[in-house]
């Protein structure tokens, strides 16, 4: 028997410990190398623990719902194993089978079984009589055992006398339990827990409240001109890129022109000390199954529209699928929360520690505005800013965000670096 150990992923430096979801296989299944064993929820992501090695599941040492560690391990395959067929499966297949007495199965020498079929008989709850013996003088086989399992088990009496079932089936997993519902006629409650990820999600807004002192300016953005760019060239775009030219790759690259101009608001605070950060790391909040997260694009200041809009597509994809990797949330020197995905049309946005400024953009809608004394209407989208006023003045903070507002309502800025 060659054994080996089913291990936790290592998980960064900010991530305690994690939890287990629900166990895909059970102690004497067969385990394909590589295919997805448990999912580990952290605070985070979703991680997925893949097979090391392929053979049958030995041992789950962890249960579904228990806490785990880095590099823990949480079950054990054997390598040289094979699959074993259930007990109850084994009892099913002869409880359905026709009961036919046979001379040799009656006979003296017919109810005994040689040592490697009476543990397979053992295990399946039945005794030598029950099936029909080809060795020496009537002797069941581990052959027959098996023969008879796989063809049906003819047996040699009414029925056969089952062992405890318990003491052959694996130690079943705890089941999952389910939300606990109050009945209250017509007024029903669930209580459902938090998962970790909500629970995290929770702990760092109440954290950006209580130690961030943070304020928010609005302006309004007339995207005509931005809108009117996009139609002209996203087909020749989509055509050259492989990708949809959307607004956002705008957001991103106006947020990164205001970050150039003013630093600060690109900093960040650590004790006593402002940090200001010499590269340009977004991070976009996107929406998951299991909650809130805000993977990070780098470097955005060197990429492409191109490359923008295809990162987000990816992290949108994997959000999707709950495949968002611990280095994907990594880092982060400046978030974009567009709320106007959902139909939000203003928003205070709360900051993401330990980051100092975030930008909130919402539903782009016709509206009607003042130009040169006249009403008129345009498709306008309100941008808010929420920033840490320790270390952002109003000023700074005013000026970042009319610094974004120039560049997407004259999106010729963003090419001339100007």
């Amino acid at each position: 028997m060659a054994i080996v150990e089913v291990k936790v992923p290592q998980l960064s430096e900010s991530v305690a410990d994690g939890t287990l979801l629900t166990w895909k296989k059970k102690p004497g299944e067969s385990v394909a190398i590589d295919e997805i064993l448990v999912e580990i929820e952290t605070d985070k992501v979703v991680l997925e623990v893949p097979a090391p090695s392929a053979g049958v599941m030995a041992q789950i040492v962890k249960n579904d719902g228990e806490s785990v560690l880095s590099e823990e391990v949480i079950a054990r395959i054997d390598t040289e194993g094979k699959a074993q067929v259930s007990p109850l499966e084994v009892k099913a297949v002869v409880a359905a089978a026709p009961a036919a007495a046979t001379p040799a199965a009656t006979s003296s020498k017919g109810d005994v079984a040689m040592p490697a079929a009476a543990k397979l008989l053992a295990e399946a709850g039945m005794t030598a009589g029950a099936v029909a013996g080809s060795g020496k003088d009537g002797r069941v086989t581990k052959g027959d055992v098996l023969a008879a399992v796989a063809g049906g088990a003819k047996a040699a009496v009414p029925a056969p006398v089952a062992v405890p079932v318990a003491a052959a089936v694996a130690k079943p997993l705890p089941a999952v339990a389910p939300p606990a519902a109050i009945n209250l006629g017509d007024r029903p409650e669930q209580r459902v827990p938090m998962s970790r990820l909500r629970a995290r999600v929770a702990e760092r807004l109440l954290q950006s409240q209580a130690t961030n002192a943070i304020l928010t300016t609005f302006n309004e953005v007339n995207m005509a001109p931005l809108m009117e760019m996009r139609k002209r060239f996203q087909d020749k775009f989509e055509k050259e890129h492989g990708v949809k030219l959307g607004f956002m790759s705008f957001f991103v690259k106006a947020a990164v022109a205001a970050l150039k101009k003013f630093p600060v608001l690109n900093a960040s605070v650590d004790g006593n000390d402002i940090v200001y950060h010499g590269y340009f790391d977004i991070g976009i909040a996107v929406g998951s199954p299991r909650g809130l997260v805000v993977p990070v694009i780098r470097n955005a200041d060197q990429m492409s529209f191109a490359d923008i809009e295809k990162k987000i597509a990816e992290f949108g994809q994997k959000a999707k699928e709950g495949k968002i990797s611990l280095d994907d949330l990594t880092g982060g020197t400046f978030s974009i929360s567009n709320g106007g995905t959902f139909g939000s049309m203003l928003s205070t946005p709360i900051i993401n520690p330990p980051q100092s400024a975030i930008l909130g953009v919402h539903a782009t809608k016709d509206r009607a505005v003042v130009e040169n004394g006249q009403v008129v209407v345009r498709p306008i989208n309100y941008l808010a800013m929420s920033y840490d006023h320790r270390i952002i003045d109003g000023r700074e903070a005013v000026l970042g965000l009319v610094t974004m507002k120039d560049a997407l309502e004259d999106p010729s800025r963003l090419l001339f670096d100007i």
